[in-house]
Formats: C-alpha cells, structure tokens, sequence
C-alpha cells in the first residue's frame, strides 16, 4: 500500500474520493469531497485560522483504500492531527475506508505517520465520530499496539427520529400526549383563518433570495446572530450552494400571510433528512411555525420513503418530545507516549 501527502483538494479527482465515501465505512454528507473541500476554504468558518492540510491517500494497485482527511494545527496546547471539518459545524466525521480495509489502512497509516516529521504533531484528536464507527475500536487497538495514550468519550447527542413508513404509523411511536400536541399545533396553523403553507426551495434562480431569508431568520436567535460572523455567513451560503448543485439540499419555509415564519435547512442524503440547522420569526410564535414546520417536515420524510430524520448535534428538550432516540458521535484521543 502507498501512502501520499497531499496539500490540496485538487489533487483528487472528486468522483473517485465521493464514491469511496458511498462504500465506507461512513456514508455521511460531511465527508464528501464537494463539502469539505469547502470547508477548508473558510477553515470551518473561521474555526482554525492557523491550520496546515495533510490528505492521506494509500493506493494499491492503482486503486484508491483510503484517505485521511486531516490538518495539522495547535489545539488544547499540543500539535494534534484533526479530521477535516472538526469542530463546530460538521456533524459526522470519519476516516473514508472500506470496512474490509479499515485494519491494514489504519495501521499502514500510522506506520506512514511515524515517518512523516513526527517532531511535528503529538497524536490525534478527532471529533465527531458516529459512535458506531469500526474506525473507534480499530484506533484503540493501534494505540495498544504503539503504547499511546488512548481516551474515548461521548461528545454530543445526535437524537435521531426512525420513520416507519406513513406519517400516522410514525406519530403512533410517539409519546401519547407529545402526539396529540403535534396535531393541535398543526390544526391550530390550518385553521388560523391565516394563510399557511410550506415550500420546499427547488427553483435555481430563487436560491440567493431563500439564502437571504433563512439567514435573516436564523439572525433572529441571540445565539446564531452571534456565530454568525460573516466568514461563518460565508461558509453557510457556500454548504447551502453545495449542496443544491450536488443534489442534495432540503431547504424549506413556513410562509403566514405570504411573510416567512419558520425555515428548516436539512440535507436529503442517503434515504435520510439531516437536520441542519433552522430559523423562527418570534413574531408569529403564536402559531408555534418551528414546531408546525418540523411536523410538516416529518410527514414528508415518512411520506417519501425516508427511514430516518437524524437532528445530529444537540441536546434539545424538544427533539425528544418527536421521538427521537439518542444517538452520539465521540471524541478520541491517541496521544504519543
């Protein structure tokens, strides 16, 4: 197996590092070439101003195992190697490997690492690994094996709502009195004698426009004005176009009397909704437009043969209250001795 250090997204040829992603070990939107070559043009939004790119390729036989995705910068008072996309703003990370393999590409890679100004990086610190992923128990036993430092903890909730097939047979999974809630409040909106009703952005010509207003919506939270700056705003419109252009964006709104209440930013990937981000105007709170929204949200999934609607990061009360089941990606350490 030949390892390679590259500097630059362009070294790769995007259709060959996007079908790696679809047969590894994790399938996930954050680990596509047209993201987090994205990514790295704004550092995550600003998150790692100061921050070296090393892609790790390893070949055999012309064809392409694996690639290690990471940066080399000073975190926590130490020279680490992150994965591309750490921290804040991408959900799942992971090596992108076959699961057949994760074993020798790991410990090739670690092998190559050794090598590589190993007077420059103390170990790894990856953030935002699905809690599922081989790559977890895989890197335990390479440290054991090397006699590193090993930590593995939980680092965020990513509550997850199953779909079973129909809208009615998934609100039948929820907690009875939540249940009933969900249909008051969207009884209440279509019987406000307001008009409501919700769209799911598709038009081109319309995007920079529905960009505009769901920032504008998501500005209307104290927390998101102020992770907001503008080279984060400038990565958002960048993951938002992305996404769009590769197929995979699902941007709705919730309009009242032709004024947008209520938006939900989600990517269509992989026969699930991953719930992005989201943006509410208080001044129709009295029709609850987020909640109304996620419901609408919900019965479209269900509807389209959706299995799942993944809320990833976050810990929020009302995930919970639609029946999501907690789920969580991890932070793992591998420290050199």
């Amino acid at each position: 197996m030949q390892f390679q250090v590259h500097s630059e997204f362009e070294s790769f040829d995007p259709s060959e590092w996007n079908a790696l992603v679809e047969q590894g070990i994790s399938d996930v939107p954050f680990l596509r070439h047209e993201y987090l070559s994205g990514w790295w043009q704004t550092r995550g939004g600003g998150e790692w101003p100061q921050a070296e790119l090393l892609l790790i390729s390893a070949r055999e036989d012309g064809r392409l195992v694996g690639i290690a995705p990471l940066f080399l910068a000073e975190y926590d008072g130490r020279p680490v190697l992150l994965l591309v996309g750490s921290i804040e703003i991408s959900d799942y990370l992971d090596l992108i490997v076959r699961a057949d393999d994760l074993p020798r590409f790991l410990s090739g890679l670690l092998d190559f690492l050794a090598d590589f100004r190993p007077e420059a990086w103390r170990g790894f610190d990856w953030y935002n690994l699905p809690e599922g992923s081989p790559t977890l128990p895989a890197l335990q036993a390479e440290s054991a094996k090397r006699g590193w430092a090993y930590a593995e903890d939980i680092y965020h909730p990513t509550p997850t709502v199953v779909l079973p097939g129909n809208f009615e047979a998934y609100l039948a999974t929820v907690d009875k009195k939540q249940r009933h809630e969900i249909r008051r409040k969207m009884r209440r909106a279509e019987e406000s004698g307001r008009s409501v009703r919700w769209y799911i952005v598709r038009d081109e010509a319309t995007l920079e426009a529905e960009i505009d207003a769901f920032l504008m919506l998501m500005e209307m939270d104290e927390n998101k004005a102020k992770f907001l700056s503008e080279v984060m705003r400038k990565q958002m419109r960048a993951t938002i176009h992305t996404a769009f252009r590769h197929g995979w964006l699902w941007l709705a709104f919730l309009e009242v009397d032709g004024q947008k209440a209520a938006a939900a930013l989600n990517f269509d990937y992989r026969n699930r909704l991953w719930g992005y981000n989201s943006g509410v105007d208080a001044r129709f709170m009295e029709l609850s437009p987020g909640w109304v929204l996620l419901a609408y949200v919900l019965q479209w999934a269900a509807e389209n043969g959706r299995s799942e609607f993944d809320f990833m990061r976050g810990d929020e009360e009302y995930k919970y209250r639609f029946g999501a089941l907690k789920r969580h990606v991890m932070r793992v350490q591998a420290i050199k001795s």
